[in-house]
């Protein structure tokens, strides 16, 4: 009896995950505004980055985050495209406006990396 109990059991279990599985492979556990996020992050894929290595542009600091390293970094923004700052100053705050060169981009194109030049 405890044998039959334990494979019915078994199988409301498989089958409960599954249903969750399929779920989440077929996006049905976003809201609307992941979804958004989604299809805005796959279309950045798709396109050129509107920088090019050594460009110089004045941008606005959107965010600050920490690099891997424990560096803070400023998240600036070219048309959409993701810059994050290296080398910033103390003393900088959301929506300072900076001047930047553009340093590398990521392994897909979909962000660079920058250093800090000066204050606009």
């Amino acid at each position: 009896m405890l044998g039959v109990t334990s494979v019915l059991l078994g199988l409301v279990v498989i089958v409960i995950f599954a249903v969750w599985l399929l779920g989440r492979l077929r996006g049905g556990d976003r809201s609307a505004a992941q979804q958004a996020s989604y299809e805005r992050h796959k279309d950045a894929q798709e396109r050129e980055p509107p920088v090019d290595l050594g460009d110089v542009r004045q941008v606005a600091v959107h965010e600050f985050t920490e690099h891997h390293s424990g560096e803070r970094q400023a998240v600036c923004k070219v048309e959409g495209f993701v810059v994050f700052v290296e080398d910033i100053p103390a003393g900088l705050e959301v929506g300072d406006v900076i001047e930047i060169k553009i340093l590398s981009f990521n392994r897909g194109h979909t962000s660079a990396s920058a250093t800090f030049l000066g204050r606009a």
